[in-house]
């Protein structure tokens, strides 16, 4: 029964190259990745480096190169630096602006549900998760957050992966504990918080 419960992490991740890479099956992306995320983060947020600075950087390093291929190319009767069509097809655009509108739609969904509907339940789910980004905001920049988020993309799956059963099993156990906790508060707080707004809307 364990084994015919488990799923496959690779297809849950795409099952493609991003896969690979979170699941160490290419060890040259995986490695590439992590030690380029180290060395960025260690040369913004050790060595003082301007990100603004550092991009202007590479960019005029990266055109100084090409225009010198180019150059180089025509005198000596080589082919031309082997680049791609720069330009961002409409077919791109018109995907990601449908991403967008999903996840702005679902946020002005939640807004209406807590400034109109008066749903105390998303309210304090809402207020509870800003708190709690609020927080980590103030241990952390946003750089050693995203370089975080990589250190976990890379070494959580691999881990679930290998040990799934066992976790499948403490994340049930937690999921139960959470559970029974937050029906003892709904039953004495939410609940009788939700019953005096009803009943006060009545009066009105």
């Amino acid at each position: 029964m364990r084994e015919s419960r488990r799923i496959s992490v690779h297809l849950a991740l795409g099952g493609g190259a991003v896969a690979d890479v979170l699941l160490w099956r290419k060890w040259c992306g995986s490695v590439s990745l992590l030690v380029g995320s180290t060395a960025l983060w260690f040369l913004f947020e050790r060595a003082g480096y301007n990100l603004l600075s550092f991009i202007s950087n590479v960019l005029l390093l990266l055109v100084a190169i090409l225009f010198f291929w180019a150059k180089s190319a025509s005198l000596l009767n080589r082919p031309l630096p082997p680049l791609p069509n720069l330009e961002v097809s409409e077919e791109i655009v018109i995907k990601a602006a449908d991403e967008m509108r999903v996840w702005v739609n679902y946020a002005l969904s939640i807004a209406r549900d807590i400034s109109i509907g008066g749903n105390l339940r998303l309210f304090i789910q809402v207020a509870l998760g800003s708190w709690i980004v609020s927080c980590i905001g103030s241990f952390f920049n946003f750089l050693t957050l995203l370089y975080i988020g990589i250190l976990l993309s890379l070494s959580l799956p691999v881990l679930y992966d290998k040990y799934q059963n066992q976790i499948d099993d403490q994340l049930t156990e937690a999921h139960n504990i959470i559970q029974t906790q937050y029906r003892k508060i709904d039953d004495r707080v939410l609940r009788k918080i939700s019953m005096s707004s009803d009943k006060d809307k009545k009066i009105q």
